[in-house]
């Protein structure tokens, strides 16, 4: 949607956050992380709006449900430090099937899940870049003019470029992605992982995730 890119091109300001309630604003902190149970009454593994990026086998004994935003600084650590480890040691060896869902709870956020998912097969390439980067385009005053530049390496144009943020629907499938995480998985933390059915608010360092998988039997 224009509005979009007329948002980014301003810089961020924080009345155009996107969380779905007061609540929701005031909890929603990734400060360590939390075991809070089963997620019951909705089904975790069935597809949201738009196609499941994922990383590992199909028949893994583990499957890992992460939800996450590109603006979120605890989920650039994760996404930098951990999750390659993570990898190599479970997706790599067929322990664990990992899905990446979007939490995009601002505009930037938006964006740039928005351009994640039109790079096509670039998606974790250009993920991947996005929270290296992320001091970058993120939070600075030409945020914009920052984020194109990251794009353009992953291939787009300035014409592709807009024509993905300008996208309705991809837009309204990003929002319905995140009104699932928040309202029925009751989601409050970014990153927010659900480690077969088991829902662990917060950023967790490879030993802590491995703690967790390790203990799965």
């Amino acid at each position: 949607m224009l509005q979009i890119a007329q948002r980014l091109r301003r810089g961020f300001r924080p009345h155009l956050l996107l969380l779905i309630s007061s609540a929701a604003i005031g909890s929603f902190m990734p400060e360590g992380f939390a075991q809070e149970g089963f997620t019951q009454g909705v089904d975790l593994l069935e597809p949201g709006p738009l196609i499941e990026k994922v990383i590992g086998k199909a028949d893994a004994p583990v499957t890992i449900i992460e939800y996450a935003s590109m603006t979120c600084h605890h989920c650039a650590a994760y996404h930098t430090q951990t999750l390659p480890e993570l990898k190599r040691l479970y997706m790599d060896t067929g322990r664990v099937r990992y899905i990446i869902r979007g939490l995009a709870t601002d505009p930037r956020a938006e964006a740039a899940l928005m351009l994640a998912y039109c790079s096509g097969d670039n998606y974790f390439a250009l993920s991947d870049l996005l929270y290296r980067k992320q001091s970058d385009w993120a939070f600075a005053r030409n945020g914009g003019d920052a984020l194109l530049g990251i794009a353009r390496i992953a291939g787009f144009s300035q014409e592709s470029f807009t024509a993905c943020l300008t996208d309705r629907k991809l837009l309204a499938d990003v929002r319905r992605m995140r009104d699932r995480g928040l309202e029925q998985y009751g989601i409050t933390a970014a990153p927010t992982f659900f480690i077969n059915g088991v829902k662990h608010s917060g950023a967790m360092s490879i030993e802590e995730m491995s703690a967790i998988i390790d203990g799965i039997r």
